[in-house]
């Protein structure tokens, strides 16, 4: 069994931050990455950022480059999303989703439940 789960979501205004995080629990050989999606109202699911496990390398989406940072703690097996100069257009359900192989070899992808991003307008 593994878990993945999204907090730190919440209600701001434009302009403010929020950080949030992801952690993987359960029975986790290795990690390969992990990355945030997010879902607006009657909107499909984007590409938010990503981040290598091993590397630290991070990709972003062209909306949230150079506002939002993705950050890693390893031995949490946590990711973090510093979400900077928040718009309204930001306000969504953000999604994490974790690369791993488990105990047994095999490689899965994992979904959270997603946390609440709202920024007022």
């Amino acid at each position: 069994q593994v878990n993945v789960v999204e907090s730190g979501g919440g209600s701001v205004q434009p302009g403010e931050s929020l950080t949030l995080s992801c952690a993987a629990s359960g029975r986790i050989l290795s990690m390969n990455n992990m990355g945030w999606y997010r879902q607006a109202p009657g909107k499909e699911r984007e590409f938010v950022a990503s981040i290598s496990w091993s590397a630290g390398t991070t990709n972003y989406a062209d909306s949230v480059r150079g506002r939002f940072t993705m950050s890693r703690d390893n031995a949490k097996k946590t990711a973090f999303l510093r979400m900077d100069r928040l718009k309204p257009e930001d306000t969504a359900v953000y999604y994490c989703t974790a690369d791993i192989v488990v105990r047994g070899g095999s490689r899965r992808t994992v979904g959270g439940q997603g946390t609440q991003v709202t920024v007022f307008s």
